[in-house]
């Protein structure tokens, strides 16, 4: 299969692409739903032994979810860069120790969106957290042990992949 033509057909809080793709003879018009690059990381305070989450309203399942730290890359950032902000921004916390653990697709079926998950570190706040005013974020950041963590009905699949990434190494 080729891609033979991108027309973007919608440029909102999101974009979606529309592909004409060649298979063999046939051509084909799929929709593609184009976010962009994120980034995620599951944060434990190693001062408090203590997970930090957050819980907020996601559009997808309509209706507050809790899940990993969580955002866009800005521009040509560096993914790096990107999950200091994010853990900043929505937690509070400075990084002391990062580690990536996979860049994934969700959904390779129907999105572009490729999310690069972290496990890091922290062990000081420096800032409030709850996320950005001017970004319209409401986030709720939740402290949890491990073993609350894993009793946690976990919905979100990026959340999933950091919790089992920390229970294969033994890092509870």
């Amino acid at each position: 299969m080729q891609i033979i033509e991108r027309t973007q057909v919608f440029n909102g809080h999101y974009k979606v692409n529309q592909l004409i793709v060649q298979d063999g003879d046939t051509q084909l018009k799929r929709e593609q739903f184009a976010p962009g690059k994120a980034v995620a990381a599951l944060v434990y305070d190693t001062a408090r032994q203590v997970y930090v989450l957050t819980r907020q309203f996601r559009i997808g399942p309509e209706a507050e979810i809790m899940e990993i730290a969580a955002g866009m890359i800005d521009g040509d950032e560096a993914p790096e860069t990107a999950v200091r902000r994010e853990i900043h921004e929505e937690l509070g916390y400075e990084v002391d120790q990062l580690e990536e653990i996979v860049q994934m697709w969700p959904s390779p079926g129907t999105s572009s969106e490729e999310i690069t998950v972290y496990y890091a570190e922290v062990s000081h706040k420096t800032g409030a957290g709850g996320g950005l005013a001017e970004e319209n974020e409401n986030i709720e950041m939740v402290e949890l042990s491990w073993e609350a963590l894993v009793a946690e009905p976990l919905q979100d699949a990026k959340t999933v992949i950091a919790v089992q990434w920390v229970r294969l190494r033994g890092r509870v």
